[in-house]
């Protein structure tokens, strides 16, 4: 499927999770291997982290070291914290402002621009500030990231009331699914559907466990590429 190509500045796409972990970075670089797969000029971004930057790295590397590292990520923290508590420890600040100018420096620069988050959408970036606060200034569309699991239902949908109450509505979920399966896997899509009506609801199979692997992006994408496609429209 040809995708839309965003005029002038790039269209962002904010990927944010329920919480950590829930595989947020392997749908942001299985989203930008299909958007440049499909000739569009996409680049990817994280702009906080804390404790490491793999998954920063992992994203500079599906797109040809096109952006360097400070650019993928320009606010890292050594303390694997929440962004504002590692500021904290260091002796650093960084206001709303300063991040919006950091993607917009990276966003005039394609047609594309994913933004993954870091943890939930309240976990704080800064003084006074969230990563629902980002999303709330850039005005862009959001995924939700979700284990498809027991207690998806809760954590769901508490992040999507969150995003709704800011006035965020262009949202969609996305559940990825685990190894081993539990009774609510299959009945979770249609009751998150059901309840949350009328935001889209997605489920993306279970990859392996070196899904997120930038030689084995390649090998998923096919087998999900309908998904993805649907996910960007």
């Amino acid at each position: 499927m040809s995708l839309p190509k965003a005029r002038g500045s790039g269209k962002i796409l904010f990927v944010t999770g329920t919480d950590t972990g829930v595989g947020k970075t392997l749908l942001t670089g299985l989203l930008l291997r299909h958007l440049r797969g499909e000739g569009v000029h996409a680049l990817a971004m994280k702009p906080f982290s804390s404790g490491s930057r793999d998954d920063a790295l992992l994203l500079g590397a599906l797109q040809g070291g096109e952006l360097g590292i400070d650019e993928v990520n320009p606010f890292f923290f050594k303390v694997p914290m929440a962004p504002l508590v590692a500021a904290r420890k260091e002796g650093r600040t960084v206001g709303l402002r300063q991040a919006i100018a950091a993607i917009q420096r990276v966003r005039c620069r394609c047609e594309w621009l994913l933004v993954e988050g870091v943890g939930g959408v309240m976990v704080p970036l800064g003084e006074k500030w969230s990563v629902r606060d980002l999303i709330l200034r850039l005005g862009c569309a959001v995924v939700v990231v979700s284990r498809n699991r027991l207690g998806t239902i809760n954590h769901t949908i508490l992040t999507a009331e969150a995003l709704k109450r800011a006035g965020i509505q262009r949202i969609k979920i996305v559940l990825m699914n685990e190894q081993r399966s539990d009774p609510s896997s299959s009945s979770n899509p249609l009751i998150i559907s059901e309840l949350l009506r009328p935001t889209p609801v997605f489920s993306i199979r279970y990859l392996g466990d070196e899904a997120a692997c930038p030689s084995r992006l390649g090998k998923n994408l096919k087998k999900i590429q309908k998904t993805l496609a649907r996910i960007l429209v």
